[in-house]
């Protein structure tokens, strides 16, 4: 077997480093081995490199979205992939590296034409939009379908132009849902594209009244806070005539959420298993076959910054740390 590359985080606050070491030969029966070709940048990895977390355990290979090719199949993994097979895959950090050993429940095949850097933009931010939309300690909806029927309800999506925004967007349209939606003016025709019904300016001294006065048209099954301020949607949800949850992608502190109002961070500590009950959206069905269908966009578009491999992580995640809106920062394999 080759030599395997990782990108190590030693500890907060400090680039990462690449360190060699031999490539994973045994794999376990839900295990796939994928060859990377492109990596794809999030939030949380930036934020991971420069922030302990007391969940975190450093040193660590950071990274969570990838696609390439198998390399290897361990027995369970079998009845669905083989060697050769093009992948995209969640891996719940240990992504930055040549070689990923991945559970084969959080992995699924690139549907044609795509290639590697535009499946790479999907596992982290549409499992997030899903478990948030569908999950039952969230918003709980109804999942989505390639031949939706209007619920007459809506959904707000706070802070559209997201990564988890833009797929937010076209995971609740598929569900049948009217979808309402926040971020800068400069990406309303973005957000509209993906499906987004109403679209209003989160920079805005009216925002807030005018989002409310939109959703108590009326029904709404609740709001997701895919970036921004947790204390915007709650104040969202307070002055609604509607009880609103909020499922929020950023941590929810108690002087965020005024009386009444319930929201919850969309976070989980169950291994790959807690994914379980949205794989029917993500890598078990919806999403791919919607993809192959040609009927769900790549969103947000990918940025190819770097063709260095693991070298240009690092660079990619400085950018991504300046800020990024409407694009998802890909680094390709050489």
């Amino acid at each position: 077997m080759p030599i395997n590359r990782s990108l190590w985080q030693d500890k907060p606050g400090v680039p990462g480093v690449i360190r060699e070491a031999p490539t994973p030969s045994q794999l376990e029966d839900r295990q796939l081995l994928v060859k990377v070709h492109a990596w794809a940048m999030n939030p949380c990895d930036a934020m991971l490199q420069d922030q302990a977390l007391p969940f975190i355990k450093y040193p660590v290979i950071l990274g969570q979205d990838i696609a390439g090719v198998v390399e290897a199949v361990g027995s369970t993994a079998a009845s669905k992939f083989e060697v050769g097979d093009r992948v995209f895959a969640f891996t719940i950090n240990n992504g930055f590296q040549d070689y990923v050993p991945v559970d084969y429940t959080l992995t699924a095949k690139i549907p044609d034409p795509l290639s590697s850097v535009q499946a790479s933009v999907f596992p982290l931010c549409c499992t997030t939009a899903a478990f948030s939309l569908f999950g039952k300690d969230f918003l709980g909806l109804p999942p989505p379908t390639l031949n939706p029927t209007n619920t007459g309800k809506s959904v707000l999506i706070w802070g559209g132009s997201s990564a988890v925004g833009s797929n937010g967007i076209q995971l609740a349209k598929a569900a049948g849902f009217e979808v309402i939606t926040t971020c800068s003016p400069r990406s309303f025709d973005y957000v509209k594209g993906l499906g987004a019904d109403k679209v209003f300016d989160y920079n805005s001294p009216s925002a807030i009244d005018d989002v409310v006065a939109e959703l108590d048209k009326g029904t709404c099954a609740g709001i997701y806070l895919a970036v921004g301020s947790v204390a915007d949607a709650c104040r969202v949800s307070h002055r609604s005539k509607q009880k609103l949850f909020v499922a929020s992608s950023n941590p929810v502190n108690p002087g965020d959420v005024p009386e009444g109002v319930e929201a919850k961070m969309v976070f989980g500590t169950g291994g790959v298993d807690m994914f379980k009950e949205i794989l029917p959206v993500t890598f078990g069905g919806f999403l791919v076959e919607a993809l192959a269908q040609g009927m769900y966009k790549v969103a947000p578009p990918p940025e190819v910054v770097s063709t260095n491999g693991l070298q240009g992580i690092q660079e990619a995640l400085n950018l991504l740390k300046k800020g990024t809106s409407a694009k998802k920062l890909v680094v390709e394999a050489k």
